[in-house]
């Protein structure tokens, strides 16, 4: 039975009370993490990310540096999220509160939007994801991305506003190029040429095939 890994802080991160560091998880320089978050095991925090308070990030995530994730993001397992990528949760931003007498509540209120960052998923450098958005597991956004809608699984998004560009394989080769793209046939099955892992595309969507060749 292998020895379990405390995680590692670095001496200028901040994390606050009631943070939940996994077995072998890595804090960098300057890392700010808030009080009640959750980083799974073996993750990956890059130097100058901010993690706000309650957020849950899973086992096995990349986080680069300089990224920002506000609060009500759950980022799921094996994630990529690169350098400067950044989150939102407020539709209607204003610092001043109704009246005008003071600073808006930082705290969550109706107005803010949960996102989820699905199993697998990487995020390119500099992307923006909206409030209240779901990234489905294994999807891909493109570099300085805008996202406002949700992404389908397997999906590569791109642009301002991101908007589908092909589909990737689970090891993050494309599989599909090109907007809108669909197969010919009423369904059809994909295998990647890299890792050979096969997919199933009909009018439902697109699904990975189980091993044994189930769906």
């Amino acid at each position: 039975m292998s020895t379990p890994v405390a995680p590692f802080r670095h001496p200028t991160a901040i994390i606050e009370e009631g943070v939940e560091l996994g077995e072998g998880a890595k804090v960098w320089d300057n890392v700010h993490i808030r009080r009640g978050a959750r980083v799974g095991k073996s993750t990956i925090v890059g130097e100058k990310t901010y993690i706000a308070y309650d957020v849950r990030i899973g086992d096995f995530v990349k986080i680069n540096a300089c990224v920002y994730i506000c609060a009500a993001v759950t980022v799921e397992d094996f994630c990529m999220i690169s350098a400067h990528t950044v989150f939102t949760n407020d539709r209607f931003p204003r610092a001043g509160n109704r009246d005008l007498t003071g600073l808006e509540t930082s705290d969550p209120t109706e107005e803010t939007l949960a996102t989820r960052v699905c199993r697998g998923v990487t995020i390119g450098a500099n992307a923006t994801i909206g409030p209240g958005v779901t990234l489905g597991e294994f999807s891909m956004v493109g570099m300085g991305s805008v996202v406002t809608k949700d992404v389908a699984p397997y999906s590569l998004v791109v642009g301002n506003p991101a908007r589908p560009a092909g589909w990737v394989c689970v090891c993050g080769r494309p599989l599909v190029r090109g907007a809108g793209a669909r197969p010919a046939a009423a369904s059809v099955q994909l295998t990647c040429d890299h890792c050979h892992r096969k997919y199933f595309w009909d009018a439902s969507g697109f699904h990975a095939v189980a091993p044994g060749g189930g769906r």
